[in-house]
């Protein structure tokens, strides 16, 4: 029968693509880490020996053979028996590639279990790269490489679904998405008696997703009983997605324990004492045991005399089950602090660069990505003073701060060496507010600040047009054209752009920095802007990373009056005052420039705008169909119905004007810098949202003509039923 009390293991690895030896030993660390908890059991991340995010490079054919080489490795490692394995690599088998769990003991494998359902939407092209194992509870036999043969003294494992039964209990493997569908492998396992189920992910930071996946991965269990474990990757591993961790382990739909999920650690491990008797009695329903006696889905099982549960652990009355333990979430304002800052800090330490360069306006924007840069500063102090010892080796090689191996004491200190903050002004188009609001926060935040004004550049090129077609632009305050008011407004913007890569790449050699290098440029459009088409290509927006880019103007605005109080940065309160302005038309006594005047929407209508048309899977037609009756001027006021109230006509020429600039725009998106995904609707061209960038003139569209007809219907309805009352 054997005991009952099984110590099992899950863990967050901060990965990076292809860094096969550095993969491996954060794997093996977290090996050890878990066998000196006494753990019998360890799961990893998706794909943890390449790396989640390598991509296209699945294709190549050095990906498959280096990890059967670095499996290998491990395999031979003999710290690494006495404890089950779950690794997560890529596996050629019969000229097919897949996602798969290798379940691993005492060098020996198991059995390979390939990826079943494989994730194909958002940030995800899993079908691009893998074949998914489309024959459930079915396997076959994989020819095992000689560099594999060698060691486990056979040709052949087997390949397919099948579980691992144990003296005492059976555990089985699903991998991320499996976990999502409506039909999860857990279902058939636990109805066929599996009692611990593993989940490895490769599942990526979004704003409020984490009570989502909570949920899910708490119901696996919740119906079905068992012990669930989750791991996953944290950090960047090379792409625009933060990967936030959170592996955990419950029992019966209760968390007895979880990871961080915004971590410097390259490695954590989390361990738990589960009762296996807990989940015998959990499943004791008639109703489940019926399902279970009439399923015909049995899995194959693979038989080992390791013990899980050693009857000698039960009479060790100090091991005791870990208690079920309340589920931590950030709120969303931490969550774009820690985010931001833990992404950062990957992309510097792992780029090789010297820090980062922010281009500071003034406005709430450009503020929100110097503040993330500042956060990271605040947790790599905070790692430092912890004892991390990967981060402060990182903070060595890259602040040098004051000679060789001085570590720097205060995020302030951290962030003079490693972050410029650069003000580029317009003696006519720049307020003194601005500029001193600019002043203020890299005071506060301890950046390197740059003050500067740009007009002589500015002139200097404006001349070469004036002196070549004999012609002299002038803005629209001015008496001039739209065309020649966009034509100087894009000249200074795409200056400002310049003059940020110039300092950036002649800054750290300026001030002396030991060893030179470059600065990265950090870009400042929020994913409105970016939806919407507001900026000039090739300008500011134009950066190596962008820390806001798929964050709304709403949520910038929480996370500063939270970062305000939070990092005592009392100057943040004169940003959230300010009107939002680009500051790229001359200040007259009756003119200033506002963002939401010249977009001709608010940046709240903006967010509902780019839910509708990416979460929605909304065209124009049936997003004025949606928002006539969600903005409608004549519903029924309703106590938290924030929402803006138009008439119908008002609704349609919003919804027209929208996507009129979206698509006459859509080009932008083609060079939009990188940016840390962080919402569901980013408009993202280069990864997350596929669209053409030549459009039709929607003016002339079908799609407006039906919001028309629809429009005139409404309008009817509406002078009916007034006529009705009066």
């Amino acid at each position: 029968m054997g005991g009952h009390l099984v110590t099992v293991a899950t863990c967050n690895l901060n990965q990076w693509i292809l860094d096969w030896e550095g993969n491996l030993a954060r794997i093996i660390e977290s090996i050890h880490i878990a066998k000196a908890a006494g753990a019998r059991l360890r799961v990893g991340p998706e794909l943890e020996i390449t790396g989640y995010s390598a991509l296209d490079h699945f294709h190549e054919l050095d990906v498959f053979s280096h990890s059967l080489e670095m499996l290998r490795i491990l395999l031979l490692d003999e710290s690494t028996h006495g404890i089950l394995l779950d690794i997560g690599m890529p596996i050629l088998h019969r000229n097919l590639r897949y996602n798969c769990r290798v379940i691993c003991l005492d060098g020996k494998i198991l059995l390979i279990r390939p990826k079943m359902w494989l994730a194909n939407d958002g940030n995800y092209r899993e079908m691009r790269h893998f074949t998914p194992w489309m024959r459930p509870r079915e396997t076959e036999l994989f020819h095992l490489p000689k560099m594999l043969s060698d060691i486990q003294g056979e040709t052949h494992v087997l390949f397919g679904d099948a579980v691992i039964s144990t003296p005492e209990t059976a555990f089985g493997a699903e991998t991320c998405e499996e976990l999502f569908t409506p039909k999860a492998p857990h279902i058939d396992m636990a109805l066929d008696g599996v009692e611990i189920i593993t989940n490895s992910s490769g599942s990526h930071f979004t704003l409020r997703k984490l009570d989502t996946r909570l949920q899910l991965i708490m119901e696996a269990t919740r119906k079905s009983g068992g012990v669930y474990l989750y791991a996953n990757q944290q950090g960047c591993d090379g792409e625009r997605l933060y990967f936030d961790g959170c592996a955990m382990i419950i029992v019966n739909g209760d968390i007895v324990a979880q990871g961080s999920q915004f971590s410097l650690k390259d490695v954590e491990v989390v361990t738990a004492t589960v009762d296996l008797e807990e989940v015998r009695s959990y499943r004791a329903a008639i109703s489940r045991g019926l399902q279970a006696a009439t399923s015909n889905a049995k899995y194959q099982r693979i038989q080992t005399p390791f013990e899980l549960a050693p009857e000698d652990d039960d009479a060790d009355i100090e091991k005791r089950p870990t208690l079920p333990m309340q589920p931590r979430i950030h709120p969303v304002e931490e969550e774009i602090a820690l985010s931001g800052g833990c992404y950062l800090w990957d992309y510097l330490r792992r780029s090789g660069t010297a820090g980062y360069l922010v281009p500071l306006s003034g406005g709430i924007d450009s503020c929100a990505t110097a503040v993330v840069v500042y956060s990271m500063c605040r947790i790599v102090m905070d790692a430092v003073k912890e004892g991390n010892q990967q981060v402060i080796e990182d903070v060595k090689r890259i602040a040098k701060y004051k000679g060789e191996g001085v570590l720097p004491k205060t995020p302030q200190e951290l962030c003079n060496q490693i972050f410029t903050t650069i003000y580029m002004g317009m003696k006519k188009q720049s307020s003194r507010d601005t500029r001193q609001r600019a002043k203020d926060l890299a005071e506060a935040i301890g950046s390197y600040h740059v003050n500067l004004d740009i007009d002589d550049v500015y002139e200097a090129q404006k001349k070469l047009v004036v002196n070549t077609v004999n012609f002299e632009p002038r803005f629209k305050v001015e008496g001039g054209t739209v065309q020649e008011n966009l034509t100087l407004q894009c000249l200074q913007a795409r200056i400002r752009m310049v003059t940020a890569y110039e300092f950036g790449q002649i800054l750290p050699t300026a001030r002396g920095r030991p060893g030179g290098g470059s600065l990265l440029v950090l870009g400042s459009a929020n994913v409105g802007e970016s939806l919407r088409g507001y900026l000039t290509k090739y300008d500011c927006s134009s950066a190596d990373i962008n820390p806001i880019g798929s964050i709304d103007k709403t949520d910038l605005k929480r996370f500063i009056a939270w970062a305000e109080k939070e990092f005592d940065l009392p100057c943040l309160h004169d940003f959230l005052t300010a009107v939002p302005t680009a500051e790229l038309e001359p200040i007259t006594e009756d003119y200033v420039q506002s963002d939401e005047a010249d977009m001709g929407m608010t940046y709240e209508e903006l967010t509902a705008f780019g839910r509708l048309r990416k979460l929605n899977k909304l065209g124009p037609f049936a997003m004025f169909q949606r928002l006539v009756h969600d903005w409608s001027i004549d519903r029924k006021r309703v106590e938290g119905d924030d929402a803006p109230y138009y008439t119908p006509a008002q609704v349609a020429e919003k919804v027209k004007r929208f996507f009129h600039f979206y698509a006459i725009n859509r080009h932008k998106m083609t060079t939009l810098t990188p940016a840390l995904h962080c919402n569901d609707y980013s408009p993202d061209d280069n990864r997350f949202d596929l669209r053409p960038f030549l459009y039709p003139p929607f003016w002339k569209s079908w799609s407006f003509k039906r919001i028309d007809m629809e429009l005139e219907k409404i309008e009817k309805k509406r002078a009916s039923k007034a006529s009705k009352s009066t």
